[in-house]
């Protein structure tokens, strides 16, 4: 048995929820049970907030976590990443009133910063030699130059909607961030072996992220053309078809790929393309 400790509610809770079920793992939430065990597979879930998560994985209480990069890095805890996930992107920038003419990062030298996330944001500021205040906030970072409480933020944008909606501009990228799977260092054999098992299960559900199976119908004399643009994983599989001269082409392709060569598709004669949902994909 092993366990995983992950987000209890928010969004990474949601992507988390998916990648298990997609990853064949059946885990029935619970709102008052915080450690919930799997039905199918040998991996138990316990509900935290995401900020306790890297030291509860560093510790060795939870063999597992997937975290927020922003709140690993944050924490400075010491567990192994094991696989970035993705998913629930992020990033770390700051952020200031609109009507302020920015011109670099040493605007913000002498000024006051609030933010959730100090130690990422001394470390940049350090790297940058600039001396800053820091006023550390837990929760709606967003309203603290409103209320005059700061000059400017950091803090995690995500659509950019919070900021506008505060009149705020973002002005530095300071980090990017995705759902991070970490392990504690001191896992035994029999927990590497279900990790082993529960990445490719991981990595079949990302390898088949986007994709799609497409399968068209062309002139055999053009299928070497439209092999040729076709970018998929390996050599395309080509079946002859009952009627003559026609064959029919089955590849995978990066979903916004397809759109790109669709024209091309079409003008080297293909025609009933079919484009098809893929689950799992095994490399």
């Amino acid at each position: 048995m092993i366990r995983i400790a992950v987000q209890s509610k928010g969004r990474l809770y949601e992507d988390t929820m998916a990648l298990l079920k997609e990853a064949g793992i059946k885990v029935n939430p619970s709102k008052r049970t915080l450690l919930v065990q799997a039905d199918n597979f040998p991996l138990e879930v316990l509900y935290l907030r995401d900020d306790d998560i890297p030291q509860t994985v560093a510790s060795g209480v939870a063999d597992l976590g997937i975290v927020g990069e922003n709140e690993f890095v944050e924490k400075q805890e010491k567990a192994d990443i094991v696989k970035r996930l993705g998913f629930s992107k992020c990033r770390l920038s700051l952020a200031i009133p609109k009507a302020i003419d920015y011109q670099d990062v040493k605007w913000f030298s002498g000024k006051k910063i609030a933010t959730s996330y100090p130690n990422i944001l001394r470390d940049f500021m350090k790297n940058k030699n600039i001396e800053v205040d820091i006023h550390v906030i837990q929760g709606s970072v967003e309203i603290a130059p409103g209320i005059c409480l700061a000059d400017g933020i950091f803090d995690i944008v995500s659509s950019g909607s919070t900021l506008v909606s505060n009149n705020l501009k973002e002005v530095e990228t300071v980090m990017k961030s995705e759902a991070l799977l970490i392990a504690t260092p001191q896992l035994n054999q029999e927990k590497k072996d279900i990790l082993d098992e529960l990445l490719f299960r991981i990595e079949a559900v990302m390898a088949a992220d986007d994709k799609k199976y497409v399968l068209m119908n062309a002139p055999t004399n053009q299928v070497p053309k439209i092999i040729e643009v076709l970018p998929g994983i390996k050599s395309p599989t080509v079946m002859p078809l009952a009627t003559e001269g026609w064959s029919s082409i089955h590849t995978v392709l990066d979903e916004k790929r397809f759109w790109e060569i669709i024209g091309q598709l079409k003008a080297l004669g293909a025609e009933g393309i079919l484009v098809l949902p893929i689950e799992k994909m095994i490399l």
